[in-house]
């Protein structure tokens, strides 16, 4: 069935889905509606003010889920639960998802061996971490007649780095510079999202309190917050005179 004037439509239990936008209760237009319940029991077609007193007892909303049909589908359900899960889920999923970053490394026709050999390790190092490259050779001068040279330098960083990386972009030449864009193979590219992951996972752990409760203020066996009253300190005289005693 067709989104409603556009809308996503977002699966629900029970294979009914809900708009992101939809309406419900009062806004709800038909005069008849096919009611489905909470557990995805079907009540039938009811008028609307019978399909709007059964969500009333429950003490849920009537959602229009599927607009489109012949009378149009409502469930009823926990709007405000629903929308609250939902933008859970979201947030959740964005924590574990694994954001690519493109990185950039520069060099030179004439790029000496060790300076070659320290960004061929840096970009090893991106792409173990999931993120991209992009290797630019950067002609200046007369250099631009000998664009083999450059050629030959992306040739040594793809097979280098053949191990973790695979060409996702050609090299191209754009002005004085010529560039290719390498990206981590699949098996690399698996392992960084499989680490986001448990690093995600490690983080969510390690914000929840042990055993659901707030920790308590050290030493004094009472929430935080509380403070143990304190016998009050002797007077200095007092002090001298128990130290004198302890010393004999």
């Amino acid at each position: 069935m067709p989104p409603f004037r556009g809308e996503y439509l977002l699966p629900l239990s029970g294979g009914s889905h809900i708009a992101r936008d939809q309406r419900t209760n009062r806004r709800i237009r038909a005069r008849e509606v096919r009611v489905v319940g909470p557990e995805g029991e079907q009540l039938g077609v009811l008028p609307i003010e019978a399909a709007l007193e059964r969500a009333q007892s429950a003490g849920m909303d009537l959602v229009e889920v599927n607009p489109m049909a012949k009378p149009p589908v409502c469930k009823i359900m926990d709007y405000g639960k629903f929308k609250y899960e939902e933008k859970k889920r979201a947030s959740e999923a964005k924590k574990k998802q694994v954001v690519v970053h493109l990185k950039e490394i520069k060099l030179r026709p004439k790029t000496e061996e060790h300076d070659y050999e320290f960004k061929v390790r840096n970009v090893r190092r991106f792409l173990e971490e999931g993120n991209k490259a992009k290797v630019t050779i950067m002609f200046r001068g007369r250099e631009i007649t000998h664009k083999e040279l450059g050629s030959a330098i992306l040739d040594d960083v793809t097979k280098d780095l053949k191990d973790v990386a695979v060409v996702e972009q050609v090299p191209r030449m754009e002005g004085r510079q010529m560039f290719m864009i390498i990206a981590p193979n699949p098996k690399v590219a698996a392992r960084a999202r499989e680490m986001a992951r448990q690093q995600a996972a490690a983080a969510e752990k390690s914000d929840k309190p042990e055993g659901g409760k707030k920790p308590e203020a050290a030493g004094s066996g009472k929430p935080e917050g509380q403070v143990a009253a304190q016998a009050p300190a002797p007077a200095p005289a007092a002090a001298a005179l128990v130290q004198s005693e302890g010393a004999k």
